[in-house]
């Protein structure tokens, strides 16, 4: 049989798709993520903006203070 791995992007959806599995008598796990959701909201902020280019460059890596300030 195949894996199927979904991602619901709030409680309801969560809610709806474990109901769906019991009325079906699929078996399913949950996993719950050992990461704060405030923090990975940040990262994933952090990488939307490197990709728009908004970042610092750091030109002297041994005085880096001035590149940043």
């Amino acid at each position: 049989m195949e894996t199927v791995i979904m991602h619901p992007k709030n409680k309801e959806q969560l809610s709806a798709l474990k109901a769906v599995a019991k009325a079906l008598k699929v078996d399913f796990e949950t996993e719950k993520s050992p990461y704060n959701p405030a923090f990975v909201a940040r990262i994933k902020e952090s990488y939307e903006q490197a990709k728009r280019g908004d970042v610092v460059a750091i030109e002297d890596p041994k005085n880096i203070w001035p590149s940043i300030l």
